[in-house]
């Protein structure tokens, strides 16, 4: 508010209630809300009925699941191994582990110390090791001719640069050739960080098998019955074999790479550690992943907490406190509230690393509740909206445009967990792009059945040299790479998949029946319903007047075109028609 002050700028009322309940609904589980909800929340006039509704929601199973299809992205998880060949992978009994990991709010230092370091804790169990696998979902090549030490050293270099980026906010990369030119980060410092994860005995290149590239951990029913219950498997699958993280004693030393190529070692030999500008490595770390995690978490270490809660922010408001969520050093953007980060942060871990204690705090907000609406004076002062004088505008993203349209229609079906799914892909596709070796099953694309291509957008099968595209024309990430923000554009290709892709088109003809299956009524409130179960808020009056006159001109065209049509198979193509240009508007895919 005090920054808000010196800019002349005040905060903005409380956003209308329809629409500050599905901003809710979309940050905190992903879906929008039903006309149930709806309903219930404009009729709750108690003080607490928003905080309700926010404990609800953090209750729910599709809390973990949205907090999930942020963490795969930074995790680049993929069901491919990448490359020319790009071979068929495991890896979503792990993916069932974060959706779990999540909804039981585990600590955020216990939840990445896990996926860093769980195989090296004392006593680790199975969900401990499983939880490794984040460090395996990186691309692995099956290609003949290649060097497999070239590329092993690209899957270390990976992992090191995926954890700079991921829990420091650091950009690291640039510092495995030469000296960082702008952030105190030495080819050393690299080397020292590569070498935490230059200890596991893997293959640069993989075989032609089903079973999973060594270290690896083996899942039959018994296991998961016994000890990782949250992993959804089929009765049609016997066992699992997925990548996991394995130390080996003595394996091989590091040393610092000559411009970072793996042919080219110096004689200068790296023993693990940390940069010492942000916090020397103390004596009593372990010089290993698991000291790697102490590090990052230790209370001293000023750059952890502010980076996890900047991305949290940015969860919300959709840009960071800190722009940069990827580079906190020189280059980065300077934090527009430096105590507001600050206090965040030291709340984060004072709080035990709670976060669904942070969600709710922000969420709670008056910052967050305000109206989207700015006034022309706050536009010129401030016309990026940096000081949140206003809630921000934003898209929503590729996972929940798809799954508003289907949750929206009634064909979305909700099932937690397990194995990942194939819904409605443009035909040949994969036929197109798929080269390299015969002995490659996925060159064809089967789509998934009953019911199963309706599931939620989290579990679209990911392969990752043809990722889905209706949800990359909406700029969801490759999964090549680690990514903590994605980019935000706004295309024709857009409008276009919203206007011919046959998920959506079936999604308005299922609405329109499911409309048509109850007692017809007037033009008018049919389309006041088809409005609200859409965007989740009624229709203003110059909306709906222009509604109406769309479903007449419908109306006149589908007469000229089939005198003889019926009138329930009229009114079918007319509120099909009117379903999708809904689907089409602006204030559909916009979050607020």
């Amino acid at each position: 508010l005090l920054e808000l002050e010196n800019k002349g700028l005040n905060i903005s009322n409380e956003a209308p209630k329809e629409l500050l309940l599905r901003r809710l609904y979309f940050d905190l589980i992903g879906l929008p809300p039903t006309l149930a909800q709806i309903n219930q929340f404009l009729q709750d006039k108690s003080d607490s009925a928003y905080e309700n509704v926010v404990d609800k929601l953090l209750s729910s199973q599709a809390y973990g699941e949205r907090m999930a299809s942020m963490w795969m992205d930074i995790a680049r998880y993929a069901d491919t191994n990448g490359y020319q060949d790009d071979t068929e992978r495991t890896m979503w009994p792990w993916r069932d582990w974060v959706i779990h990991a999540y909804n039981k709010n585990m600590p955020y230092d216990q939840f990445v110390t896990w996926q860093l370091a769980g195989d090296l804790l004392p006593n680790a169990n199975k969900e401990q090791v499983l939880a490794t696998g984040f460090n395996r979902n990186h691309m692995i090549t099956q290609e003949g001719g290649v060097i497999e030490e070239e590329y092993r050293v690209e899957y270390v270099a990976d992992r090191t640069v995926t954890t700079a980026k991921t829990f420091m906010g650091l950009t690291v990369e640039c510092a495995r050739c030469h000296d960082h030119k702008y952030d105190e980060i030495s080819q050393k410092d690299f080397f020292n960080l590569f070498d935490f994860f230059n200890r596991i005995d893997e293959d640069g290149v993989i075989s032609y098998t089903d079973k999973a590239p060594k270290p690896n951990i083996k899942l039959d029913h018994n296991l998961i019955k016994e000890e990782l219950p949250f992993i959804k498997i089929p009765d049609s699958i016997t066992e699992l074999d997925l990548m996991v993280m394995k130390e080996a004693d003595n394996l091989r030393k590091t040393y610092l790479l000559n411009r970072g190529t793996y042919d080219s070692p110096t004689d200068i030999e790296l023993n693990g550690s940390m940069p010492s500008v942000i916090l020397p490595f103390k004596q009593n770390f372990e010089k290993n992943r698991l000291g790697l995690s102490k590090w990052l978490f230790d209370p001293s270490n000023p750059i952890t907490a502010r980076v996890a809660v900047n991305r949290l922010w940015q969860q919300f408001f959709g840009i960071g406190i800190v722009s940069t969520p990827s580079d906190f050093g020189n280059q980065g953007a300077l934090p527009t509230h430096p105590k507001l980060l600050d206090w965040l942060a030291r709340k984060y871990m004072e709080e035990g690393w709670n976060t669904k204690e942070m969600i709710k705090r922000i969420v709670m907000s008056k910052t967050y509740k305000q109206s989207s609406k700015p006034t022309p004076f706050k536009s010129k002062i401030d016309p990026k909206n940096y000081y949140l004088s206003h809630f921000p505008r934003q898209k929503l993203t590729a996972e929940m445009i798809r799954d508003n349209i289907l949750v929206s229609s009634g064909l979305f079906v909700d099932k937690v967990g397990g194995p990942s799914v194939k819904p409605y892909q443009p035909p040949g596709l994969w036929d197109e792009l798929t080269g390299g070796s015969t002995s490659n099953s996925l060159k064809h694309y089967t789509m998934s059945t009953n019911g199963n291509q309706y599931r939620r957008s989290l579990y679209t099968y990911w392969k990752r040299t043809a990722p889905p595209p209706g949800m990359i024309t909406f700029d969801a990430s490759t999964r090549d790479y680690c990514t903590v923000e994605r980019q935000k554009t706004s295309t024709p290709l857009q409008s276009l998949v919203l206007l011919n892709d046959p998920q959506v088109q079936e999604a308005a003809e299922y609405l329109a029946r499911s409309l048509l299956s109850k007692k017809l009524k007037s033009h008018k409130e049919n389309i006041i319903h088809i409005y609200r179960k859409i965007t989740g808020r009624s229709p203003q009056k110059k909306t709906l007047n222009y509604l109406i006159d769309y479903i007449k001109e419908v109306e006149k065209i589908h007469l000229k075109e089939e005198e003889s049509m019926d009138k329930f198979n009229m009114h079918h193509k007319v509120y099909t028609s009117l379903s999708l240009l809904i689907y089409n508007l602006d204030e559909t895919s916009q979050k607020s």
